[in-house]
């Protein structure tokens, strides 16, 4: 259960997810009918995962739960044994499946602030705006510190200056804006194939292969959404598969005969732990955001 929930967490200190005890996960969503308090807790002697939740959205978030752990994916074209060393990661990770929580804003502001920034700053800049902005989980997610993200009206209603406050530059708040106007357009790409989700979530400006591809991976549940125009992907891909680094052009002829179910290339890349080596200097942290 954790491998499936782990894409769904942004950063250690995500306001909107608590790891518990027992391998229990909280999770605070904005579902379509209001918000909800989820608790995901595994039985591992009975092969089942207990869901629990409580507020508005607490049926629809039940009804999703399934899907958001993989149930309705399909791996079945998926021919790993086309490469060796994917076919060793499956077999390590075998009941991997990729979710799908129905939920594009969901996954669209995290992913939005990530955009070209470190991992540190891009986490640090969500946990303020959910605490911020957000509200807090209803049920026992409040006493727990959970909260849930802004809405997207709430989301245009924040002035400049305080997107500036959180950390997040005009460039990426205003895609967040822009986005956050057209949330009910956004949503209904869940109707639509993987090919025309991705036309429109890239109809917004500001939102590129990458950003499209991150959402479309969460809330779609596209097997082969990879992650283009990544500071880090390509190279553990290329490392992972040849030994060597590589670059979008190269990961991508190295992914071709998985077309289909290319993000499952790089998703068992990544559980794998498989990173290619970092001698350069790190990305800074920038510090002319006024904090």
């Amino acid at each position: 259960m954790a491998q499936q929930l782990a894409v769904l967490r942004h950063g250690p200190g995500d306001p909107t997810f608590l790891a518990a005890a027992h391998g229990a996960a909280w999770r605070g969503v904005r579902t379509p009918v209001g918000t909800a308090t989820l608790r995901l807790s595994l039985r591992p002697a009975d092969g089942e995962v207990l869901a629990t939740a409580w507020g508005d959205g607490a049926d629809w978030v039940l009804d999703a739960v399934p899907a958001m752990l993989g149930a309705g994916d399909d791996p079945s074209g998926f021919r790993a044994e086309r490469h060796p060393v994917v076919d060793r990661l499956r077999r390590a990770h075998p009941h991997w499946r990729v979710p799908r929580t129905g939920l594009v804003m969901e996954s669209l502001v995290p992913a939005v602030i990530e955009q070209k920034v470190t991992g540190s700053e891009a986490f640090a800049g969500y946990r303020r705006l959910v605490r911020r902005f957000g509200e807090p989980a209803p049920g026992p997610g409040a006493g727990l510190g959970l909260r849930v993200q802004p809405a997207p009206a709430a989301l245009v209603a924040i002035p400049s200056w305080e997107w500036l406050r959180l950390g997040i530059d005009h460039s990426r708040s205003s895609t967040i804006v822009a986005a956050a106007r057209r949330a009910d357009a956004l949503e209904r790409t869940l109707q639509r194939d993987h090919a025309g989700a991705d036309r429109g979530l890239r109809s917004i400006p500001g939102i590129g292969v990458w950003t499209s591809a991150e959402v479309r991976v969460r809330a779609h549940g596209d097997p082969d959404a990879v992650s283009f125009g990544d500071y880090n992907v390509a190279k553990d891909v290329g490392y992972a598969l040849t030994g060597r680094r590589t670059d979008d052009a190269g990961m991508a002829e190295l992914l071709e005969p998985f077309r289909g179910h290319r993000y499952r290339v790089q998703r068992l890349v990544e559980l794998s732990g498989i990173r290619h080596q970092r001698f350069g200097p790190r990305m800074p942290l920038r510090a002319h955001l006024p904090v």
